[in-house]
C-alpha cells in the first residue's frame, strides 16, 4: 500500500484571531504536541483542561502513542469533562489482558504477552465511528515502520488510507506488551519508538507555535521496582532510556518556534499503574496550569 506524501497542513484550517495572554508568544493558533508514556498518557486529559480554560483551539493536533488516543479523542470534540470521566472508568481488563499461548512451548515466539484485540477493542468504543471525516481539528499520529525503521504518518496530509482506528492502534502498540500493527501488508509499532514527543513534525506542518506534552519517564528510574517486574519492567526500562534521550537532545537542541513545554511529575510511576489514573490526570492538569501561569 503505497504511501500518500506528507503535504504541509496549513495553520488558517486552526483557529484565528488574538491569542489569549495565558498563551503569550506562541500566536493565534499553536499546535499541540502529545507524546507518549503508556498509561502516565493519562494526563494529556488533565493538560487538555488547563488549556481549554487558556482558551486554546489548536490549529493541529500532533500524538503519538497514548498521545494519539487522546488526540484523536480532543480531535473529534470530546470535552475534557468525558475524557476524564472515561479515564476514571478504565480497568486493567478494559486494555491489559495476558495471552496465554505465551505459556505454552515455544511461547517467547509470541509476538506480545498482551492481548492486542482487547486493546483494539476498547479504543474501537472510544473513537469517533466516522473516523477521520468526524475529525474537527487536523490531526496526524505516528508508527514506526519495523522492517524499515522509518516513521510512518497518518491523517490530514498525510496517510489516511488505513481507518483511524488502525493508525490509533499501530502508533501505541508497545513493543513486547502488545503485537504489532499490519497495515497492507507492512508491520508497524510504537511511533514513540522514534518520535516519543514529535515536535519537530509540528514546525514540518507549519505551526508558528507549540504546547508539547511530555509524559515519558524520566532520566532515573526504581531498580526495585523494574526487577520486581521481570523482563517486561526490564525492556520498558531499556525503551525509557532511549526515548528519554531523544527527548532531551531535541529540546537541548531546540530552534524551532515558541514552546510551551510542560512536563508533568510523573517519574517513578509505572508503565500500567491503573492505582494512581486520577492522579496522572490531575497532575497533567496542575502541571499545565503552572506552565501557563509561569509564561
Amino acid at each position: 500500500m503505497p504511501a500518500n506524501p506528507a503535504s504541509p497542513v496549513s495553520p488558517e484550517d486552526g483557529a484565528e484571531g488574538t491569542p489569549p495572554a495565558h498563551l503569550g508568544s506562541l500566536g493565534s493558533n499553536p499546535w499541540l504536541v502529545l507524546g507518549g508514556g503508556a498509561l502516565k498518557g493519562l494526563a494529556h486529559i488533565g493538560a487538555w483542561r488547563a488549556l481549554k480554560e487558556a482558551g486554546m483551539k489548536p490549529a493541529g493536533i500532533i500524538g503519538t502513542s497514548i498521545g494519539a488516543l487522546v488526540g484523536a479523542l480532543v480531535a473529534a470534540g470530546a470535552g475534557w469533562e468525558q475524557l476524564r470521566e472515561a479515564a476514571h472508568r478504565l480497568r486493567r481488563h478494559d486494555i491489559v489482558r495476558v495471552n496465554r499461548r505465551v505459556a505454552w512451548i515455544n511461547g517467547i515466539r509470541q509476538p506480545s504477552v498482551f492481548r492486542g484485540d482487547v486493546l483494539e477493542d476498547y479504543y474501537r468504543a472510544l473513537l469517533p465511528s466516522g473516523g477521520w471525516d468526524d475529525l474537527t481539528v487536523p490531526l496526524q499520529v505516528n508508527a514506526v515502520d519495523l522492517e524499515t525503521g522509518h516513521t510512518e504518518w497518518f491523517g490530514a496530509g498525510a496517510r489516511t488510507d488505513v481507518s483511524l482506528l488502525e493508525a490509533v492502534y499501530a502508533s501505541s502498540a508497545l513493543p513486547v506488551f502488545y503485537p504489532p500493527a499490519l497495515l497492507g501488508g507492512r508491520v508497524f509499532v510504537d511511533g514513540g519508538s522514534e518520535h516519543p514527543l514529535p515536535l519537530r513534525r509540528a514546525v514540518e506542518l507549519g505551526a508558528t507555535g507549540i504546547v508539547g506534552i511530555d509524559v515519558g519517564v524520566g532520566e532515573n528510574g526504581k531498580m526495585e521496582k523494574i526487577l520486581a517486574q521481570g523482563i517486561l519492567g526490564i525492556h520498558q526500562r531499556i525503551y525509557s532510556i532511549m526515548t528519554f534521550r531523544r527527548r532531551r537532545e531535541l529540546l537541548e537542541g531546540w530552534t524551532g518556534p515558541p514552546l510551551l513545554f510542560v512536563r508533568p511529575r510523573l517519574d517513578g510511576y509505572e508503565s500500567f499503574d491503573f492505582a494512581n489514573v486520577r492522579y496522572f490526570v490531575e497532575e497533567g492538569y496542575r502541571a499545565t496550569k503552572e506552565a501557563l501561569e509561569r509564561r
